[in-house]
């Protein structure tokens, strides 16, 4: 076993930690393996690698997620600086809607964290130049990506420092409704 499997506590969301060996040469982590993510990915299949580079401490990116059909997992990992990742279940029905967990990821610490479909993703940098990998089971697809606005009281995700450098799109999300039950992913 090469990777580790850690819940939580939002369903499908869960921290994929990399098992890291060495010698006197150096040192060797599995970053992603199908078959050992199997359990987690289900029919998934990994389709689409992004980076973000993002430089300013406090800035804040998210929270997005696409609408079914193109609804996609991601799994996240932090290649530079340091991160407040945050995973915002959406969907319909299930018994954390609406709730929010966080990881601080950061390079070398041999973590990423896996964003099941119909659950709002984002992040805020902790450290200057921070560097996000993302592995998508779907393609970007305009038409049927969705957010939900950093400061949503609904959602009240406690950002650790104040959030700035937030793109005129990320700002344009809007607040949820009041009689907002959740999508399907």
């Amino acid at each position: 076993m090469n990777l580790k499997i850690d819940q939580t506590g939002i369903d499908g969301a869960v921290i994929v930690s990399s098992i890291r060996r060495g010698d006197d040469r150096g040192t060797f982590s599995r970053w992603f393996c199908e078959q050992e993510l199997a359990p987690v990915l289900g029919d998934s299949r990994i389709v689409q690698a992004n980076n973000s580079i993002t430089a300013e401490p406090g800035s804040v990116r998210g929270m997005h997620f696409q609408h079914a059909p193109h609804a996609e997992k991601k799994l996240i990992r932090c290649i530079a600086g340091r991160v407040f990742d945050v995973v915002l279940d959406l969907r319909v029905g299930s018994p954390t809607f609406l709730q929010w967990r966080a990881v601080e990821l950061a390079a070398g610490d041999d973590r990423a964290l896996l964003i099941p479909e119909g659950c709002a993703h984002g992040f805020q940098v902790l450290e200057a130049g921070a560097s996000l990998l993302y592995l998508h089971t779907a393609a970007y697809a305009p038409h049927a990506e969705g957010g939900v606005r950093y400061d949503d009281p609904r959602a009240a995700i406690a950002w650790p420092l104040p959030p700035c450098n937030l793109s005129e799109r990320d700002l344009k999300h809007p607040l949820l409704a009041a009689d907002f039950n959740g999508i399907t992913p």
